[in-house]
């Protein structure tokens, strides 16, 4: 008879994530941890119905490699750019500081350097999953601190890339720190240099060819290949098969094909990670931890004390208000999942002893499910602001980290359309707009929506006027979209505007009072149309925009004649209308009056 042994454990690993993933979900704690108490139930330490992990280590070590894939292409080069100042200012800051105060209590403790510099690093992480979680369900991820909150979370990811590609050479007895260092450096140089060099120059053009061939099956099986094929190179070159996976997501965050690339990756990323939670999980030591309780709690204390009181600190000197820097300083005081990543492969190299890791395990997993609450008493105590919703002040407060962003006026059908056109390539926004069940509606969508009225210069002025590189004019109402035109560009005579006008006439108003460029609605739409009736009767596309470009180039200038031709012969009509009325005021009445004297005198009248 076959041996179905591992096919046992996979089958009771498979359950017990279903169940106790499920169970937390509905008591809303993140999923995390129930894949954690998944495997410490069915572990050897607990249950004991899985005795040996080893079968699914290396399943497990794929979630690592996917999860750091999705980091790079979740982090194309133009938003790093665009958050610069915040996430390798404050989140540099952040991570350099948190990491060095642990690592300066782990060695006053006993412990050695190499050990010392691993938890520095990995405790130093908060959990990105359940803040952005906590952010997304609370509609709080385009407010201010939501921001603040996703800038160090994403210098976090970025800070998982070295502390794994440390990993191998620590777990390689090296003890000389600096040196390995430094030849993590030269390695990791060399590495990033070719694979960077290889993926500009064939990475795009291979997926080209793979898309051409419409083939779904296919598609997918390249994207795992070039996620695999650049992990086992940085793995050859002595660093971690995680590094190469970042590495090929960061090359392809800035190509057209990311979000379909996403989308593939999605499911083997969740069932891998999941996975490798439950194997860590399956390690800790369930009975050490009840005999150990009221230290952990001591421990996982002091870690949220001193994580939240550095990170405090720093929003300070960043100048950032006291509400705001405690409630950011209160979201992100938890360990996070990439510590459970980073201490789980720490165990399996033997860089960390089995007794420390294990208790870190669990104090991370303490900290984590104190996330809700820990939310909960920042937006209770530190969330209420005292100026009234919709000020100028309020908003300058709200918006004043962005720069380099696009405004627009006007949350409608056409602005909520432009803002999603913008979000999706990753350029940063705000919306303004004067009806409060529109910002509302935005707000339930996690869209930086603020009240406001954008034909006002302080309001745009307080929304960064002075920090922006364009406006969109969406203004349903003809008046006020001119007038915010006339402001911006009286405010700035190069100021990029783009404004939606209702017709021609309206098209012309608006390029009087400065707008760069005016996009007609209806002359749009019906360009749109006739280029689906023209793709539909099997004209190419390269054609349909082409006869598009032209018209637009052509014919707008006859349609501007047009307009100037029927507005002419409204004023003639107009002109007409005012001489028959004043016929009909003063010149027949005197000559029904003659007519009816005629009458009445018998001699008749003409």
């Amino acid at each position: 008879m076959p041996d179905h042994g591992h096919l046992n454990d996979v089958l009771i690993i498979l359950l017990a994530a279903i169940l106790c993933v499920a169970l937390f979900q509905r008591l809303r704690i993140t999923p995390v941890l129930g894949y954690l108490t998944a495997g410490m139930l069915i572990g050897p330490y607990a249950a004991g119905l899985v005795q040996d992990p080893a079968g699914t280590e290396l399943l497990a070590e794929f979630g690592v490699i996917f999860l750091l894939f999705t980091i790079g292409l979740d982090l194309p080069l133009r938003r790093l750019v665009e958050m610069r100042h915040l996430i390798f200012g404050l989140g540099l800051a952040q991570v350099a500081l948190t990491s060095a105060a642990i690592a300066g209590v782990a060695m006053a403790a006993g412990l050695s350097v190499e050990t010392a510099l691993i938890l520095g690093g990995a405790l130093a992480l908060s959990s990105t999953a359940t803040v952005l979680q906590l952010l997304i369900e609370r509609r709080e991820l385009a407010d201010r601190h939501g921001r603040l909150s996703v800038a160090v979370l994403l210098f976090q990811d970025l800070a998982v890339v070295p502390l794994l590609a440390l990993l191998p050479i620590l777990a390689g007895g090296s003890t000389n720190i600096v040196g390995a260092l430094g030849l993590a450096a030269v390695k990791a140089a060399i590495a990033i240099g070719a694979i960077l060099l290889i993926g500009r120059l064939f990475l795009r053009p291979v997926y080209r060819v793979i898309a051409e061939t419409r083939n779904p099956e296919i598609f997918a099986a390249t994207n795992l290949l070039i996620v695999l094929a650049t992990g086992y190179a940085t793995a050859q070159a002595g660093m971690s098969m995680a590094l190469g996976a970042f590495l090929a997501g960061l090359l392809l965050a800035d190509t057209e094909y990311r979000h379909q690339i996403e989308a593939d990756i999605q499911p083997f990323r969740g069932l891998f990670l999941g996975l490798f939670f439950i194997t860590v999980g399956m390690s800790i030591d369930l009975g050490r931890i009840v005999d150990n309780l009221f230290p952990l709690l001591g421990l996982a204390v002091a870690l949220l004390a001193g994580k939240a009181a550095i990170l405090y600190a720093l929003l300070r000197a960043f100048r950032q208000g006291h509400r705001m820097a405690a409630r950011v300083a209160l979201l992100l005081a938890q360990g996070g999942e990439f510590a459970f990543v980073i201490l789980g492969l720490a165990l399996q190299l033997d860089v960390v002893s089995a007794p420390v890791g294990q208790a870190l395990l669990a104090v991370v997993a303490i900290s984590m499910a104190t996330t809700p609450v820990f939310a909960w008493a920042g937006r209770r105590w530190f969330g209420h602001e005292s100026r009234p919703a919709g000020s100028a002040e309020q908003l300058e407060e709200a918006t004043g980290d962005l720069d380099h962003h696009v405004l627009v006026a006007g949350f409608g059908r056409v602005g909520w359309t432009v803002c999603k056109l913008l979000e999706r390539n990753d350029v940063p926004y705000v919306a303004l707009d004067f009806d409060m069940e529109r910002v509302r509606r935005g707000r339930n969508e996690n869209m930086p929506v603020y009240f406001g009225d954008a034909s006002r210069l302080e309001v745009l002025r307080a929304a960064g006027l002075e920090r922006a590189r364009a406006a969109v004019i969406t203004l349903d109402q003809p008046g006020l979209a001119e007038r915010a035109v006339g402001a911006l560009r009286g405010h700035d005579s190069a100021f990029t505007i783009v404004s939606r006008a209702r017709d021609g006439r309206h098209r012309k108003r608006l390029e009087l009072a400065g707008a760069s460029a005016v996009v007609s609605e209806a002359v749009e739409a019906s360009l749109q149309l006739g280029a689906t009736v023209l793709r539909l009767s099997g004209t190419d596309d390269a054609r349909v925009e082409e006869s598009l470009n032209a018209f637009r180039r052509n014919d707008y200038a006859l349609l501007d004649e047009l307009l100037e031709e029927r507005e002419q012969a409204n004023g003639d009509t107009e002109k007409l209308t005012e001489t028959g009325s004043w016929f009909a005021r003063h010149i027949a009445p005197r000559r029904r009056r003659r007519s009816e004297r005629g009458t009445g005198d018998g001699s008749g009248g003409r």
